[in-house]
């Protein structure tokens, strides 16, 4: 999304007001999307508990986890949803439901719930880099890092690890702890969701057995990770995308501007609960996820930020530094050519 491709800032600012017409939460809306996607994916586990327990073929199930997961990741958007307090329109229901909802995503709700505020808070800004966003440097400070500190952000960039193992530390390992500076109620959803996830393990144990239930629940979830960090990687690195330091940082830019509208398919956009239109959710967290597109379609200008198509995307993948002297993210390449021009021959 090229930034020029947006209104200036007195249009940017109608744009805000305007969306705000689109954050009243429907209990309707919200029960229906718990209904058709928390009963096909109960439905689907039954079904793969049931042919693994009956020795049919692992790839039987393996190919099941696939639509299994893609309903996993919806879940995740509830859950993300009610962090945002934007769900439903009670808090305690947001809390309720963003909790139960955290249990099956392995994710505990106030501890990512402050995290997640702290992205929102400081997305886009140079100068406060470091929580609940992905690991990002510039070129100088790339260039003045040791080798090893640049072996390991260059190894973090590999798509392998970012979204091979990453997904898998970041449900598994990482979650199980809470974030620096959590408070008493941040660390006590921790624990809670410790507790709910050897609680299933524990049923699990008792009925079909934990070999089994590992076999479903470890590819289902990993695949849904890895669907979720792609787009959140996505989402805040691609060609156009604004950074800036502190003291110009603005943030209606850094909202507009500095989130993509990433242009899905419906089937995967359904599935991604319209996440994919992240500039209008980081411009205001308050609409939700099933008002996404309705805000999109109704507000005129919208439709003039550039798509970020699946195509496009893939681009972002050379996309690894920022370079303050252009402004752009640029690709490891680039450096390499630089630092080869700087030094004397």
């Amino acid at each position: 999304m090229p930034a020029d491709a947006l209104p200036t800032m007195p249009s940017e600012g109608k744009w805000y007001t305007a969306f705000a017409r689109y954050e009243a939460p429907s209990v309707r809306k919200a029960v229906w999307q718990l209904i058709n996607t928390l009963v096909p994916y109960l439905g689907l586990w039954g079904v793969m508990g049931f042919l693994v327990l009956q020795g049919y073929p692992y790839w039987v199930t393996l190919v099941l986890t696939v639509p299994a997961a893609a309903l996993l990741m919806r879940i995740f958007i509830f859950f993300h949803d009610c962090c945002h307090g934007s769900f439903l329109a009670s808090d305690r229901a947001n809390r309720v439901v963003g909790t139960l909802c955290g249990f099956l995503t392995f994710t505990p709700f106030e501890d990512w719930r402050r995290a997640h505020a702290t992205h929102h808070a400081t997305a886009g800004d140079l100068d406060r880099r470091g929580m609940g966003d992905v690991w990002t440097m510039t070129v100088e400070e790339f260039l003045a890092a040791s080798p090893t500190r640049r072996l390991a952000y260059r190894l973090l960039r590999n798509p392998v690890v970012m979204f091979g193992c990453v997904p898998a530390v970041l449900s598994l390992v990482c979650h199980r702890f809470p974030h620096r500076g959590a408070g008493r109620r941040e660390r006590r959803s921790v624990l809670i969701t410790n507790l709910a996830m050897a609680g299933i393990l524990g049923t699990a144990a008792m009925t079909i057995g934990v070999g089994p239930y590992l076999a479903i629940q470890l590819p289902v979830s990993i695949i849904s990770g890895t669907i979720g960090v792609w787009l959140f990687y996505v989402q805040h690195q691609f060609d156009g995308v604004y950074w800036s330091r502190h003291g110009d940082w603005d943030p209606l830019r850094a909202a507009l501007e500095g989130s993509s509208y990433y242009k899905l398919p419906k089937i995967l956009q359904w599935c991604t609960g319209n996440i994919g239109l992240h500039h209008i959710h980081h411009a205001r967290p308050g609409v939700p996820n099933y008002n996404l597109q309705r805000c999109h379609d109704g507000v005129g200008q919208a439709k003039s930020v550039e798509p970020l198509t699946l195509w496009k995307s893939l681009g972002s993948l050379r996309m690894n530094l920022w370079d303050e002297q252009t402004g752009r993210l640029v690709s490891f390449g680039s450096v390499k050519r630089l630092r080869r021009q700087v030094v004397p021959r």
